[in-house]
Formats: C-alpha cells, sequence, structure tokens
C-alpha cells in the first residue's frame, strides 16, 4: 500500500464539512434541538381538536336556531287561525243574539204598518212619534224591508199567497204586498207575503 492509498477516500467515508447532514435534513436541528416547521407540534394538535369542536358546537347551536324558528312559526299560525275562528264565532253570536231581537220586533213593526195604512199615525200624535222610534231602532239594529208592488216576483224571496190574472203582464210581477219581507244583513228573517199578479191566458 502506498502513501496514495491512504489519501484517497475509502467507502462511506464523510468529508469534512459534510458530517451531519444527514441528520440536518431531519430530525431536530443540532443547534436549538427544535422539530422542524412542518412537524406538528402538540399545540397545533390541540388547537385542531378545539376548531372542530367548535365547528361541531356551531352545527348543533344552528340546528337548534333553525327547530325553534320553525317551530315558532308553526305556533304564530295556529295563534292566527285561532283567532280568526274566534271572531267568527263571535260575528255568528251578535247576529243569532240580533236576529232574536229583531224577530221579536217584526210583530210590533207589522202593527205599525197596518196602523201607517189606516191613517192612525197622524203626525205629531204621541202614537206617530212612538212609532219613528221604534223604527229607528230596527234600522240601527240593520234591519232592513224588501218587497214592493211593481217588482218581479222572486220564489227565492217572495212568497206568493194569492195570484192574480192580469191582462197586459208578461211576467209574474208583485201587485200587492200582504207582510213586509225582513232582513238583518243578508239574512233573511222573513220573506215578503205577496199577491202576485200573472199573465192572463
Amino acid at each position: 500500500m502506498t502513501d496514495k492509498d491512504f489519501d484517497q477516500p475509502q467507502g462511506d467515508e464523510v468529508r469534512p464539512g459534510e458530517e451531519g447532514s444527514e441528520a440536518q435534513a431531519s430530525g431536530p436541528d443540532p443547534q436549538d434541538g427544535q422539530p422542524r416547521d412542518e412537524e406538528l407540534t402538540v399545540d397545533d394538535i390541540l388547537g385542531a381538536q378545539q376548531n372542530a369542536d367548535a365547528a361541531a358546537e356551531d352545527a348543533v347551536i344552528a340546528d337548534l336556531e333553525s327547530q325553534l324558528l320553525t317551530d315558532l312559526k308553526r305556533l304564530q299560525a295556529e295563534y292566527a287561525n285561532y283567532r280568526r275562528r274566534t271572531e267568527e264565532q263571535r260575528e255568528v253570536e251578535i247576529e243569532r243574539a240580533k236576529g232574536s231581537v229583531a224577530k221579536g220586533l217584526l210583530p210590533v213593526l207589522d202593527d205599525l204598518d197596518r196602523a201607517d195604512k189606516h191613517g192612525d199615525l197622524e203626525e205629531g200624535t204621541p202614537f206617530a212619534a212612538i212609532a219613528e222610534k221604534v223604527r229607528a231602532v230596527a234600522e240601527r239594529m240593520g234591519l232592513t224591508t224588501y218587497g214592493a208592488a211593481g217588482e218581479l216576483f222572486d220564489p227565492q224571496q217572495h212568497e206568493a199567497i194569492f195570484q192574480a190574472p192580469t191582462p197586459g203582464v208578461e211576467a209574474p210581477t208583485i201587485l200587492e204586498v200582504v207582510e213586509t219581507g225582513y232582513r238583518l244583513g243578508s239574512v233573511e228573517l222573513r220573506p215578503a207575503k205577496v199577491v202576485v199578479a200573472v199573465p192572463a191566458e
């Protein structure tokens, strides 16, 4: 073996300046002993877990808020329907009560009509003043009359008690009102009883 053989590097000998290069490529920095940047620390792992837990909690809270909002809207709709039904029932009861009172007034109004036809309601007399007050009460209640001579006969509104064949009449027509018909709002309390003129054969 010559001196040159001692000068040549043998096998995997490490040249000066190259020692520890592989150790620097991976593992802790030999100078500060800290892990490399790409390695996760315990704090990183714990932070990621906390973020995941927070996201899960946010999702649960969002679902609860959505469910509560849906329930609130349903309750509001049910309450609105309840109020509507209550108001409708209240209106029906009011109309029923008014109708009961109004029906009690019909015989009195009939008597006033007969007295008026016979000339017993002379203006300025106490009887005439009472009649006006009673009719004013009926009007304020919403009580209205229908059926008048000359109108076309409508079997759904008028009750024919007699038919009189009359020359020149082309369609059944009210000839005389025997008993006035009354309505309370849109509700018919009593049909008008009439004499009907019909075309003569």
